[in-house]
């Protein structure tokens, strides 16, 4: 399998970075998908002289391993090509193979060397995944500086009978030692103390708790990135606490609505807000949750998960929101197992299925063309007489053959045995209760504010969205907020980036004049 010349010029760059020999155990036979792992693999090792191949005996056929060669093996294997989102993932795991330190905090190196148990990991994920490399990465960490811990990365469109036969249908799906453990975004820090027997918050280190901030925005999506860009410009003492970088973008495939930018994915916006918040020095907190926020005298008081309390004079909640859930029968219960969030993440294991859409927002549109070019046929389920999608999305979709869209229409159950196998709804037109046999449901009826936190003293709408003046401030002096968490009328990147600089500005005005 050829690479793209793009792509090929990043790798040759990358292997310049390689420390010691590495040597590739191939495991390929002679049917068509393991020559396309065979050709990938010598390709990369025609790119640079400190890569071997070699045959090898693996788990799964066609799949690859790489070891730093005369050393032990790494445990780290590629079950696929590792393309996509995941060409990330195999050139880290090869920088840290031949001997480059992962650039993670010494208390996580600590824990992971810590761990004495047996554990190998096996990740099902999917090439157009923006949540699956962050799992697939961090298992990699894991695995090479731990012997006792090795980790497979599976692609699910590669082995999609293994997936069907293990009735995974959300990736990123983990399995440790044959067992499924792990579904969903994680951050390193949430994974080790999983494997480490310690699932609740993790203590953060004293420096930040000894510190007084200017400002500290919660939360990591565009309102806080262009918060922090905004706040550091102006030499403040900025930080931004969050569980992960990245917020809703992440799983939007592509946005082509911000003005001066024709297409960008939103995993690559975000990377590159992440590299201008780092440019400004910016300190940021990962892999915590902020529980409570309180004024005090002249300080405000965030306090973590952990109990921990961290100090600042204005604090910045940007902490956007999730989808939205529709609340009928057996979609708690097949989540992960036919119901799904993300048809970017989700969609290529439905290839040649039946799957229905649940809403016919622009999301929901969007979503039924996505799937269309993978599943056999889309049903857009709309609870409007008409839907509320851009009529130039309304129109692409109404050309697609395996396309159907009924409005007026209420789901009533999802139904399944183990995994999804249809639903059902009323034509609230006619009343009448219909039945359609399906193998996915996609949920896409907007976004929930991530506000349940919040103490009464913000005032919020009866939407749970935080009120917010002209300014980006809240009715709590020196605390503002900006993005999809508040009352804005329009719940776009572009205007919650332009929010977050409100909020940013706003603080700095209140610092200098308090």
């Amino acid at each position: 399998m050829a690479i793209d010349s793009t792509v090929k010029q990043q790798l040759a760059a990358y292997l310049k970075l390689m420390e010691h020999e590495v040597t590739i155990r191939v495991d390929a036979g002679d049917d068509d998908r393991s020559q396309k792992v065979l050709a990938f693999v010598n390709e990369v090792a025609a790119m640079s002289p400190k890569i071997n191949v070699k045959q090898g005996h693996l788990k799964r056929q066609p799949s690859f391993a790489l070891d730093q060669t005369g050393q032990p093996a790494s445990g780290i294997e590629f079950a696929g090509i590792p393309l996509g989102h995941e060409f990330t993932s195999f050139v880290l795991a090869l920088l840290q193979v031949s001997g480059h330190a992962p650039k993670i905090s010494e208390q996580d190196r600590h824990r992971i060397e810590a761990i004495t148990a047996d554990l190998h990991f096996e990740t099902f994920a999917s090439l157009s995944c923006h949540n699956c490399p962050d799992v697939v990465q961090a298992l990699n960490i894991m695995s090479v500086l731990n012997s006792h811990i090795s980790h497979t990365m599976i692609e699910g469109g590669m082995f999609q009978d293994e997936a069907t036969e293990k009735n995974i249908l959300a990736v990123p799906t983990v399995f440790l030692n044959g067992e499924e453990w792990h579904n969903g975004r994680a951050t390193l820090s949430d994974l080790i103390s999983k494997a480490a027997g310690k699932t609740g918050p993790q203590k953060i280190e004293q420096d930040w708790i000894n510190q007084l901030f200017d400002v500290l925005i919660i939360g990591g999506g565009p309102a806080a990135g262009s918060a922090a860009i905004y706040a550091a410009r102006k030499g403040i003492r900025t930080a931004i606490v969050t569980d992960h970088f990245g917020g809703q973008p992440l799983d939007t495939l592509g946005i082509e609505n911000i003005a001066g930018i024709d297409y960008v994915k939103g995993e690559q916006l975000m990377t590159t807000i992440a590299s201008q918040v780092k440019k400004y020095g910016v300190a940021v907190l990962e892999g915590q949750q902020v529980t409570a926020i309180a004024k005090q005298s002249q300080q405000i008081n965030v306090t973590l998960a952990s109990g921990d309390r961290l100090q600042t004079k204005t604090a910045i909640i940007a902490t956007g929101a999730r989808w939205r859930t529709i609340g009928v029968p057996g979609e708690a219960e097949f989540k992960n197992k036919g119901v799904a969030y993300c048809p970017h993440c989700d969609g290529p294991l439905y290839k040649g299925k039946d799957v229905a859409v649940i809403g016919g927002g622009n999301s929901g549109i969007e979503a039924a063309i996505d799937l269309a070019g993978i599943c056999r046929h889309v049903t857009v389920l709309e609870f409007a007489p008409r839907l509320g999608a851009d009529q130039v999305l309304q129109a692409k979709a109404g050309q697609l053959k395996n396309v159907t869209l009924i409005t007026n229409a209420a789901t009533q159950t999802i139904t399944g045995d183990g995994r999804v196998t249809g639903l059902t709804y009323q034509d609230r037109a006619t009343q009448v209760i219909k039945e359609i046999a399906l193998d996915g449901v996609f949920v896409q009826i907007g976004l929930q504010p991530n506000t349940e936190w919040l103490p009464a003293t913000i005032d919020q709408n009866q939407h749970h969205e935080i009120i917010v003046d002209a300014k980006n401030a809240t009715n709590l002096a020196g605390v503002f907020a900006a993005g999809d968490c508040t009352d804005s009328a329009y719940k776009q990147i572009v205007i919650a980036t332009g929010a977050g600089a409100s909020a940013a500005l706003s603080a700095f005005d209140y610092l200098i004049r308090s």
